[in-house]
């Protein structure tokens, strides 16, 4: 197994097809560099950062590790202008865009010598993020933490039918955190996977630990889908979940629902550890995570189970 190769380890020629999905307030230079420096490929979340601290991360995390790494860039954000020109200036080699449409930005990056690679929840989002130019594309099912489609398929169904509707390849996403999930990805046609869950709950990530315990203790059925006239997001059930869901219920306008979200209740609750206020995003598949380990050690977890999964299928 330590010859690996596909089109996505050569593509951003890492030893492991293991992606490190770019969270907010969780994904900085210190997680990014520890899962690169491991094998896989390190992303530097912008979502959760003013243009000065994407710099910094940058240039540290360019400090830690001499392996690739990249930056996710939701293409929703405010400071959107600010931090693609810091991305070329530093001379990132590749970006994740995600939240938005890859035709805005794909070929000015590309122009620049980066790879780039789009998060899209369906088949038809694939084939434009194909027609803009990226050079692969990520297909993130339902059960994703964080901001999520709104046709709420799930991994099983998306994976397939992006791998059949592109001919880049295909990273998979929602739903992930251990090696026979990976090599399951894998067999409906993904070349790579995305994990966001499993390397919030290591030391490197830069979210509180109260938010990490959080996950550890987390059940079946612990997230949710909501705020969907907002933008659908899967959160731990709090108090601020119950909030949104009661005035969902009764039928609140978006207007309601964003006056409810306020600002900085993402801040809050992953990056501060407030568990009842704060929204804490995080995927399905938290209720399979049950301990903090080093980013490292997940990533040879995650490659030996699957080496282990391929060599002895349960079937």
């Amino acid at each position: 197994m330590n010859d690996f190769s596909n089109r996505i380890t050569r593509l951003f020629q890492i030893e492991y097809p293991i992606i490190q999905a770019g969270m907010v307030w969780a994904s900085g230079w210190k997680l990014a560099s520890a899962v690169s420096n491991a094998g896989g490929l390190g992303l530097i979340g912008s979502g959760s950062m003013y243009p000065n601290i994407l710099r910094e991360h940058i240039t540290k995390c360019r400090q830690a590790t001499n392996k690739p790494f990249g930056v996710n860039v939701p293409l929703i954000y405010p400071d959107l202008e600010q931090h693609i020109q810091i991305i070329l200036e530093e001379k990132v080699p590749i970006v994740f865009t995600s939240a938005g449409n890859p035709g805005l930005w794909t070929t000015r990056l590309k122009d620049n010598g980066i790879i780039v690679v789009h998060v899209v929840s369906s088949s038809l989002f694939a084939k434009k993020a194909e027609a803009a130019g990226c050079n692969a594309v990520v297909a993130e099912g339902f059960e994703a933490g964080g901001h999520n489609g709104r046709e709420e398929t799930t991994s099983m169904v998306l994976i397939p039918a992006v791998k059949n509707a592109v001919s880049i390849p295909v990273i998979a996403a929602g739903g992930i955190a251990t090696g026979r999930q990976m090599l399951a990805s894998m067999v409906l046609g993904a070349e790579g996977v995305q994990i966001g869950s499993r390397f919030v709950c290591t030391p490197e990530a830069s979210s509180h630990l109260n938010f990490k315990k959080a996950i550890i203790s987390a059940g079946e059925g612990a997230t949710i889908l909501g705020l969907k006239q907002v933008m659908p997001v899967r959160l731990l059930r709090n108090r601020f979940y119950q909030e949104v869901k009661a005035a969902e219920d009764r039928g609140a306008t978006k207007e309601e629902l964003l006056h409810i979200l306020g600002r900085g209740r993402a801040k809050k609750g992953m990056f501060e550890g407030e568990l009842e206020e704060g929204e804490l995003e995080i995927g399905q598949v938290s209720s399979l995570i049950n301990s903090i380990k080093p980013a490292a050690e997940v990533v040879d977890e995650i490659w030996q189970d699957f080496g282990l999964a391929l060599s002895h299928p349960l079937i």
